[in-house]
């Protein structure tokens, strides 16, 4: 299974979300779409996960916090206790044995990251 994580502000758009997720290799094959929970209503995300015709995974930030992430953001670590929402959710949709086959990588306007994981599922 195959998982996009995102992480994006508030006010990102959906050409930003879309951006991201071309960069780190776009909706091919992907299962779902996972960002921390308290998001996962965005109306922007249910737009791209519509477009890509997938579900979105709601992670909370208590499972994201325990998740270990090659990408390390300071601002990130402090409010959400790991380096990358991206790239914890992907991995903790992904299920538990994932990888990422994309670390994060982020808009031009730096409102919103993607990376993708491939896993078993949950």
């Amino acid at each position: 299974m195959k998982v996009a994580g995102l992480g994006f502000k508030r006010d990102v758009t959906l050409a930003s979300l879309r951006e991201a997720l071309f960069a780190a290799g776009g909706p091919a094959g992907l299962a779902a779409v996972a960002t921390v929970s308290d998001k996962a209503d965005a109306e922007v995300l249910k737009q791209l996960a519509r477009e890509c015709g997938v579900p979105i995974k709601a992670v909370s930030a208590d499972v994201l916090a325990g998740v270990d992430t090659p990408t390390q953001s300071n601002r990130v670590v402090e409010k959400f206790g790991t380096g990358s929402v991206a790239e914890a959710a992907a991995l903790a949709a992904a299920g538990p044995r994932a990888r990422l086959i994309a670390m994060r990588v982020v808009s031009q306007d730096r409102t919103a990251t993607a990376a993708i994981a491939e896993g078993d599922g949950a």
